[in-house]
């Protein structure tokens, strides 16, 4: 019996008044696997492919044929605002089949609450959070609400395999599927996955069921990307191949012959790609007039490959929508003013790395409109904006008559519906794959490709710049991450080894607000067992719970059981307890009596931040009184201290190397691109920056390349200080995380070498590369684990000790 015939007959209905011709590839291989085993199942394809109706269809159809007897199906969803949109498509569905659809979170109201828990049935949908509090608050309710759950539902799988929220989330189905005595198979729904096998074995854990990852052949599919650089002042690539060190060669690879008047066009770009805020009359005329569709295309752009290697020309007809529609003021930063140009009359928008970048490019756009004398066209959206500006944002984006543009982090990367987007920009490259793949998801839906323009800006390098510091690192990432989709539909895998601590804290608490008093073995016994502690052993638990009791978080009874203590009821009791993803704290900067600004996730001492404008190395950190004291200092400042938002892959760095060394062409390199590439290229010839690690720039100063991920470069960093420094003679490392390392060094590149390799083929202890009296706090309740435990958390589980092993192992065998 095919897909479609198994379904149930108000499905099938719902199809036929649809007017699908067919079902999609993934609903057809969903079916098979969710009707024909009892496997755990893991659907993974590109956005916007049915996903949702592909779990839910055979779900809905057992639910028609056998009513569960209480919440059948539990759907876990990342966003509110992704679990109010997600259902709109099946609400009217299950509705006719008198199958519920429940919400439970902060926006419902309880009298909902309460017809669920008086008559459960159907489908929950619920974020991490709110089943916490669930289960926290209305455990002895969980028998009979869950008592014949069947199926697990979670969605956008990829956004929670990245810290502690997924690993709650797999804590949080084990704990209610044993207070219900249930063991509901899991579907997990998402867009990007690196090595899905260990996703599905991730997924399964703790449910004795093998995972089926269907295989499907999806449509073929074509991107338009666009790369673009621009210097913030002062001359841009194209001019500077003449002004500085003369006409700059082509390399010509392969000719193609292109139709009359036709030119391979990428919709990316504004037809002069020279803009440098510096344009003349006559230019910014010619702008004015394309604005008001007056000009005729003169279109010199390339066309992107689909990452199948398919290219996507467009017509002659479709050149009229790449023009500029817009004007920005005459001195405009180039890079914004070429986004202001391109988004006018469109519904786009606008990705920043960070909060701080979001609101300073959507302030910078704000004042060109107002400088043109034209109406506010751009919204902001990020996590630390309140919920009822973020639901305008939302709103307005879904307005069909409404083109505006919103600037944003990665809160839009979920599947939020915010209506068509027309396109995205990309202000620097992203971190990950995973988040370009997803970024690039949110346009392009109802039958249009999706589009996205990345726009690398780099500051004007000074006369004396340092040879690492002339390399453009942003070009080369976004090439990087384009490229390793592009040739092997490479995403980041998961990170599933590390030691939460943090979360073990967590869920400690957790389970002794819901369950009260538990003898330490019975304690031990409910959260360690949880599939997600296994590598947590039963020492570290004693210290942790030794730790919790003396700081009153957990109090022992007359009789020997533990309860949750006075100190712990204050943590528990706040609503923001639910949650174990990292909020943006701010913390005070004060040098000596001055207050210089706020910053979040403070680096620890020793390293350097940037604020007011100027360099300063971080003291002391003042966690209680969220306080940084610091002392300013020449120099830069590192790219990256933290977690997930800047952690990016080994391999990332290594398809950057190998795109400096290349002479491969992309086809998505827009005019400035292509020739900041090519200088870049011919600076790395001369010097050796692509072959060789290590670089003498004069006397004692060197210069490492080691091309590693975040955490091995960290883990080297570490090494070269704690161990080497003192042998080699060296001093001053000045790290720009994940790219290079500067250092004064009296040693030779032969012993730099030798002794660097020698240390790393000690039997040393991770924690040997933590810092005296350092205690490096990356995960929300850190500050409430022992000290002890944090530094062998980060030493163990953060640190890339085995692969900044392999590559050091690797110079001495090449060298």
């Amino acid at each position: 019996m095919n897909a479609f015939d198994r379904y149930a007959p108000f499905i099938q209905d719902f199809i036929y008044s649809h007017d699908w011709e067919s079902l999609r590839s993934i609903q057809v291989a969903a079916a098979d696997a969710i009707f024909n085993t009892q496997d755990n199942v893991l659907l993974t394809a590109s956005t916007a492919s049915g996903k949702t109706e592909a779990a839910f269809f055979p779900i809905l159809t057992e639910f028609w044929e056998n009513p569960p007897a209480s919440v059948g199906a539990l759907y876990i969803g990342p966003l509110k605002a992704l679990i109010n949109d997600q259902f709109v498509r099946l609400n009217d569905l299950c509705e006719e089949a008198d199958i519920p659809v429940w919400h439970w979170h902060g926006d419902v109201s309880q009298s909902h609450k309460a017809k669920l828990i008086k008559k459960p049935s159907g489908i929950l949908q619920i974020t991490p959070e709110s089943l916490e509090a669930l289960l926290i608050h209305k455990h002895m309710t969980i028998p009979r609400m869950f008592c014949d759950l069947r199926y697990v539902v979670i969605d956008e799988v990829h956004s929670l395999m990245r810290g502690d929220r997924g690993g709650q989330t797999l804590c949080l189905i084990e704990r209610l599927s044993r207070m219900a005595g249930v063991q509901p198979r899991r579907i997990g729904l998402s867009a990007t996955i690196g090595d899905p096998e260990r996703t599905g074995a991730f997924l399964s854990q703790g449910t004795g069921r093998n995972c089926v990852i269907p295989r499907f052949e999806e449509p073929r599919r074509v991107w338009r990307i666009s790369m673009e650089h621009f210097y913030n002042s002062g001359p841009q690539a194209q001019q500077r191949g003449f002004t500085s060190t003369g006409p700059q060669e082509a390399e010509v690879l392969t000719c193609e012959r292109i139709e009359t008047a036709t030119s391979a066009a990428l919709p990316a770009g504004a037809q002069d790609v020279r803009h440098s805020g510096q344009l003349t009359q006559e230019e910014h005329r010619q702008r004015r007039e394309q604005a008001q569709g007056k000009a005729t295309s003169r279109d010199h752009r390339r066309t992107s490959s689909a990452p199948e290697g398919e290219v996507d020309i467009p017509r002659a007809t479709e050149q009229a929508l790449l023009n500029p529609t817009d004007s920005a003021p005459e001195n405009a930063d180039p890079g914004m003013g070429y986004i202001f140009e391109h988004t006018r009359g469109r519904k786009c928008l606008v990705f920043a790395n960070s909060r701080e970048e979001a609101e300073a490019v959507c302030s910078m756009l704000r004042s060109y409109c107002e400088s043109r004398h034209e109406p506010d066209r751009f919204l902001i959206h990020h996590g630390n904006l309140s919920a009822s500006l973020r639901e305008t944002a939302e709103e307005l984006m879904r307005d069909e008559e409404q083109a505006q543009t919103t600037v944003t982090t990665s809160t839009l990367e979920l599947g939020i519906d915010i209506g068509r987007l027309e396109r995205a920009f990309q202000i620097d490259a992203p971190f990950t794959v995973s988040s370009f793949l997803q970024r690039m998801g949110r346009t392009g839906r109802r039958d249009l490709p999706p589009e996205m323009w990345f726009v690398m800006r780099e500051e004007e390098p000074e006369p004396r710049t340092m040879m690492p510091e002339t390399i453009p690192w942003k070009l080369l990432q976004g090439i990087a991450l384009v490229q390793l989709y592009r040739e092997e539909k490479w995403v980041e895998p998961p990170e599933l080894d590390r030691l939460p601590y943090s979360l073990l804290y967590h869920q400690t608490m957790s389970t002794l607000a819901s369950t009260g008093e538990l003898t330490p073995a019975e304690l031990a016994q409910r959260v360690l067992t949880l599939s997600y502690f296994h590598r947590v052993s039963a020492d570290d638990y004693r210290v942790l719970l030794r730790h919790l009791i003396k700081i009153d978080h957990i109090q022992v009874t007359e009789g020997g059981g533990l309860i949750v203590g006075l100190a712990g009821e204050r943590i528990i009791n706040n609503f923001k307890f639910y949650a174990v993803f990292q909020e943006n704290e701010e913390f005070t900067v004060r040098s000596e009596s001055a207050e210089l600004g706020t910053i979040v996730n403070p680096p620890p001492p020793g390293e350097r931040i940037a604020i007011a404008g100027h360099c300063w190395i971080v003291e002391e950190v003042d966690w209680k009184r969220h306080t940084v004291f610091a002392t300013q200092v020449k120099g830069r400042v590192p790219a990256y201290f933290g977690d997930c938002p800047g952690d990016i892959n080994t391999h990332v760095l290594e398809r950057m190397r190998k795109a400096l060394n290349e002479h491969a062409a992309y086809p998505y390199l827009m005019g400035n691109a292509r020739a900041r590439l090519a200088q870049a290229r011919h600076t790395a010839e001369i010097s050796g920056a692509g072959t060789k690690p290590l670089i003498n720039l004069g006397g004692d100063t060197w210069v490492l390349f080691p091309w590693l991920g975040s955490y091995a470069f960290l883990a080297l960093e570490r090494m070269l200080k704690i161990k080497c420094a003192a042998e080699l003679g060296l001093r001053g490392l000045d790290p720009s995380r994940p790219y290079f390392m500067q250092f004064k060094m009296k040693a030779d590149e032969k012993t730099f070498f030798e002794v660097l390799a020698a240390e790393v083929e000690k039997d040393f202890d991770p924690i040997e590369l933590v810092y005296p009296g350092e205690v490096p706090y990356f995960d929300r309740y850190d500050e409430y684990v022992p000290e002890e435990l944090v530094r062998k958390g980060f030493a163990e589980g953060v640190l890339d000790i085995d692969g900044m092993k392999q590559r050091v192992l690797s110079w001495r065998d090449h060298t």
